[in-house]
């Protein structure tokens, strides 16, 4: 099973595969649980009023619930097709802005920011700089928050172990015998680390949510379809796994299989004054 999740020589490239197909993403690619938008609220004072940077903002998937609590939004987008949809589906709110720019290049504006947030985009951003820059970006006591989608066992956990057989015909990347985390077992240590280690920021609190979606065949193959490591295959060895999935799915499950996400939402604030050099 390929994710989302890039090492760093493919990053740039596997970035850019998302606005290949923008309006499928936006109909295939699920939001975030309710919850998740309050609890941001409260462990980021995110609410009415609040001035709020989003950092690969995609089609709006968790925008448009930001701006629903009133929030003043510059949302920056690298992909123009992405750009262009999130700006579609953001158009009933006046305050909301969606810039096309990758944000390593997007200078600052001089008037910082309440909160920074980033949904499922932040690890996509060059790690030399995404902290520092994301900390420049916030007022004295202001608030990082990112947030992880994960894939993890449950659901239709027998598919997604016979379903290994077919990434690994098709896709020789694919470990041998890989198979779903549990929910518990999913280490995020390398967050909490990167960010301890930039000095820029206060400990990560945070929160976590598990829940379950289930697919028709037909679904489930567009969300795939949304996915940088399955666009990145060659198109004969794509349109190979997909079908095997599909057959898999239709003779075994009966057409629908059930996908367990993990959500964490990991919130760090900028701390409220610099330390006094003695």
């Amino acid at each position: 099973m390929r994710d989302d999740t890039p090492d760093e020589k493919r990053r740039v490239p596997l970035s850019r595969t998302f606005d290949e197909d923008a309006e499928l993403y936006d109909r295939a690619r699920p939001g975030y649980p309710s919850e998740l938008f309050d609890d941001l609220a409260e462990l980021a004072g995110i609410g009415r009023g609040c001035r709020l940077l989003e950092l690969g903002a995609g089609t709006g998937k968790a925008t448009v619930p930001l701006a629903e609590r009133g929030c003043r939004i510059t949302a920056v987008e690298l992909g123009e097709a992405m750009a262009a949809v999130a700006r579609r589906n953001l158009a009933g709110f006046g305050a909301v802005e969606v810039i096309t720019s990758d944000f390593e290049s997007w200078p600052l504006p001089k008037e910082p920011f309440d909160a920074v947030v980033s949904a499922t985009a932040f690890h996509w951003i060059d790690p030399a700089m995404r902290l520092a820059k994301a900390a420049d970006a916030l007022r004295p006591g202001g608030a990082l928050a990112v947030i992880a989608t994960h894939h993890v066992a449950d659901g239709s956990e027998e598919f997604f172990v016979e379903v290994q057989d077919c990434y690994e015909h098709f896709d020789p990347a694919t470990p041998p015998g890989l198979r779903l985390p549990a929910a518990d077992d999913v280490d995020t240590s390398d967050y909490t680390d990167e960010v301890a280690d930039s000095g820029r920021f206060g400990p990560v609190v945070s929160r976590r949510y598990a829940w379950d979606l289930t697919y028709t065949t037909v679904e489930y193959l567009e969300v795939l379809r949304t996915y940088s490591g399955h666009r990145a295959l060659p198109p004969a060895a794509r349109e190979g796994l997909l079908g095997c999935i599909a057959a898999l799915i239709d003779t075994r499950y009966g057409g629908r299989v059930t996908k367990r996400h993990l959500t964490e939402l990991r919130v760090s604030r900028r701390p409220s004054r610099t330390p006094q050099a003695f």
